[in-house]
């Protein structure tokens, strides 16, 4: 396959604005999350990693709460244009952060409140993102255009951090705060750039909750949308297991950090490598080929918990984030294709709150079951949970069947696609997270 053919989405002008934006904003986010835990920890009479909970619980609960309400203003109101509102909020909050920190005046309920405003910005940004990227490409590079999306976020998880660490170390955390408010701005002005067409909106809802009943109506309506937001529910809370446990396992038998660090570059590694085939390979029946991918993540916990060699260990990481990233495009795929476009960022926002809504329950429970029943016994539980919920999946005929929508390679056109009818292991909505199991 030539170059051309293979980033061929990117030769259409609205998903390359979109795709370079969003690829400036991830780097700058991806940045600032390493800065987050210096600037905490830098402020004085904080209480180290108790007050970095803290704050990172206010940005989680805030972007939980207001999700299902971003994706029903996602689908209200024209999307680039909440995604934008969301960036110059976003904006304001990280120049905020960076003229406290920088200016060492900085406290920690500070930071709690702007972390809020971050979060409940981001609830908002992402649901509209999913139902945008449709108009923004032909059909037929629909699948294609999701994974350079989750190619270039993984990506920016790989330098991201390392670029941060050097800032920090020569300037200090405010200044990486100042540069992802500026990645923010650059992302506003890509997105002001776009030229979309106006979406088809459906009857207008009376009120907000009305809008709500009617997005949890076209989710549970569909079997393959709410039991595959089951199915990745249970993986994210399963798959809690390796980022818990694999460092201990990693301590206890492999020397410690060095080697966990090598299983950590082979999973981001396969990530990468999961987004680069689901840019070529095109599976018929797209949740079919999704799930039997993300199945592979089981490997993982499973060889972790004889242990197996590092190097064994680390091929498995490779393999099942590998499966992560390319499912996530694939249920991208699924999603902007097979539900209503007026509809669609509220099945989105059901999606990502649905995947992970018991993720958080995974994480406090899975280190008390590894005390009762060890560390083996509870990470060749995780294994099974995976490998079993992903044979139980496929018992579904809807799941088991969806097809792609064909369409023309090159001829098909936005606002044909747009109003046909048309998502988790960490972040990114319905499908497993590359840093959990989205």
């Amino acid at each position: 396959m030539r170059v051309r053919d293979r980033l061929g989405a990117l030769t259409e002008r609205e998903f390359r604005l979109l795709w370079l934006g969003q690829s400036v904003s991830g780097l700058g986010d991806a940045m600032a999350l390493v800065a987050l835990a210096f600037a905490v920890l830098g402020i004085a009479g904080a209480r180290g990693a108790s007050d970095l909970g803290f704050v990172m619980t206010a940005w989680v609960i805030s972007r939980t709460a207001l999700t299902l309400v971003g994706g029903v203003w996602a689908d209200r109101l024209p999307r680039q244009w909440v995604m934008v509102g969301s960036d110059l909020t976003r904006a304001l909050a990280q120049a905020a952060v960076a003229v406290l920190v920088v200016t060492r005046v900085a406290r920690i309920w500070e930071l709690v409140v702007l972390v809020v405003v971050y979060g409940a910005a981001d609830a908002f940004f992402h649901p509209a993102e999913t139902g945008l990227v449709p108009a923004t490409v032909s059909a037929a590079r629909l699948q294609q255009a999701n994974a350079l999306m989750g190619l270039s976020r993984n990506t920016v998880a790989l330098i991201g951090p390392a670029l941060s660490g050097l800032i920090v170390a020569a300037f200090g955390p405010g200044w990486v705060f100042a540069v992802d408010a500026a990645s923010f701005l650059v992302s506003a002005l890509f997105l002001t750039r776009l030229r979309v067409p106006a979406m088809q909106r459906g009857v207008e809802q009376a009120s907000l909750l009305a809008e709500l009943r009617d997005g949890w109506r076209q989710v549970i309506t569909r079997s393959w949308v709410w039991a595959s937001i089951v199915y990745f529910a249970v993986v994210n809370a399963a798959t809690t297991a390796i980022f818990v446990l694999g460092p201990v396992v990693a301590v206890r038998s492999f020397g410690g950090a060095r080697a966990w660090g090598i299983v950590g570059s082979a999973a981001t590694a396969g990530s990468i490598l999961g987004g680069l085939a689901a840019v070529r390979l095109k599976p018929r029946r797209l949740l079919l080929g999704g799930t039997l991918a993300l199945a592979t993540i089981a490997l993982e916990p499973a060889l972790l918990a004889r242990p197996f060699p590092v190097v064994v260990i680390a091929a498995a990481a490779m393999v099942g984030f590998a499966g992560v990233s390319f499912n996530t495009a694939l249920w991208y795929t699924a999603l902007q294709e097979q539900v209503p476009e007026q509809v669609l960022s509220r099945v989105s926002a059901y999606d990502w709150m649905g995947s992970f809504v018991v993720q958080p329950a995974g994480f406090a429970v899975v280190g008390p079951l590894a005390a009762s029943l060890g560390l083996g016994p509870t990470l060749r539980l995780s294994a099974i949970l995976v490998a079993g919920s992903s044979a139980a999946i496929l018992l579904v005929p809807s799941v088991r069947r969806l097809e792609r929508v064909e369409a023309e390679p090159e001829e098909s056109s936005k606002a044909s696609k747009a109003g046909a009818p048309l998502p988790g292991l960490a972040e990114a909505g319905g499908h497993v997270a590359d840093d959990g199991a989205r």
